[in-house]
């Protein structure tokens, strides 16, 4: 199952990271705490080089929360600044101005010594679409700036953000990279809706999370779905076949059925992801660090 979503924005916005890098102190990259790994575009390292970086792993209330304190271990062992946040209620953004200045201390220093101590903090905010990047630059502005919605590809151009007198964000448009290559990473995208509905088969995509959350996380797929126990997988079966089964099994506790009583396993799948983006089903992190 190959994904691929490259808008020609995207490009653009390659373009635009470049030219205004020279105006900005710092870089705020936003991920998904459920997928810190496929949620870093792996093209920042090389288009933002030399800039101190602050990893933001949002949405960490509907991550595993051992799996992100082991996360925030790696990207500070890494020499980045780590804040885990909620961006929709807030949670965790109160320290993001706070974090901002203590990453940039010795240049904030140098600044004060040369007389320019009231000198404007600029931050770079990037993400890729749809990782809650404008609804996290509305919490820390405190008002509505960005446009925010719960699907890829509404910011589509930069936006100068002021923060206070002294602070500033640059907002910038969700960015992928043109092949994204590894087949989990693009399933993991599609879960957690970085790509767009529209380019992908949904109950395809349903099996490949049915199948994962029962390999990792059955208690919740069980509890989810009033479940007393999850289909056996079957020798060599795939995650596709099994993952079908799956969403039969647990479409039909739903009730979920078409004519001749078979389950409908479609709107199953459309069930599922939007619970599991939402939260409603559990709390999951789908990758761990090496």
């Amino acid at each position: 199952m190959e994904i691929q979503w490259y808008p020609g924005h995207m490009a653009k916005t390659r373009r635009m990271i470049t030219e205004q890098l020279k105006h900005v102190d710092a870089v705020c990259e936003i991920l998904d705490a459920r997928i810190p790994r496929s949620s870093r575009n792996p093209d920042v390292d090389g288009l933002t080089a030399g800039k101190p970086r602050l990893v933001v792993l949002n949405r960490a209330d509907q991550a595993d929360r051992e799996a992100t304190k082991a996360w925030t271990a790696r990207f500070k062992e890494s020499g980045w600044a780590v804040l885990e946040t909620d961006s929709k209620s807030g949670a965790g953004t109160g320290a993001f101005s706070a974090a901002v200045r203590a990453l940039l201390a010795d240049r904030l220093r140098a600044y004060a010594e040369k007389g320019q101590a009231g000198r404007v903090v600029r931050v770079m905010v990037l993400g890729i679409p749809n990782v809650g990047k404008s609804t996290f630059i509305n919490k820390i502005a405190g008002r509505k700036t960005a446009r925010a919605e719960d699907r890829p590809g509404v910011t589509r151009s930069k936006q100068w953000v002021p923060i206070d007198r002294g602070f500033e964000l640059l907002d910038t448009p969700g960015i992928l990279w043109p092949k994204l290559g590894d087949q989990d990473v693009g399933l993991h995208l599609a879960f957690t809706g970085a790509v767009k509905d529209e380019i992908l088969d949904t109950e395809t995509l349903g099996c490949h999370l049915m199948a994962y959350l029962a390999e990792r996380y059955p208690e919740a797929l069980k509890s989810g779905y009033k479940l007393q126990a999850l289909p056996e997988r079957e020798g060599e079966e795939n995650d596709v076949a099994y993952g079908w089964r799956l969403l039969e099994t647990a479409g039909r506790r739903r009730g979920f059925l078409v004519s001749g009583g078979e389950a409908d396993t479609e709107r199953m799948a459309k069930i599922l992801l939007d619970e599991f983006r939402s939260g409603k089903l559990g709390r999951f992190t789908l990758e761990m660090p090496e």
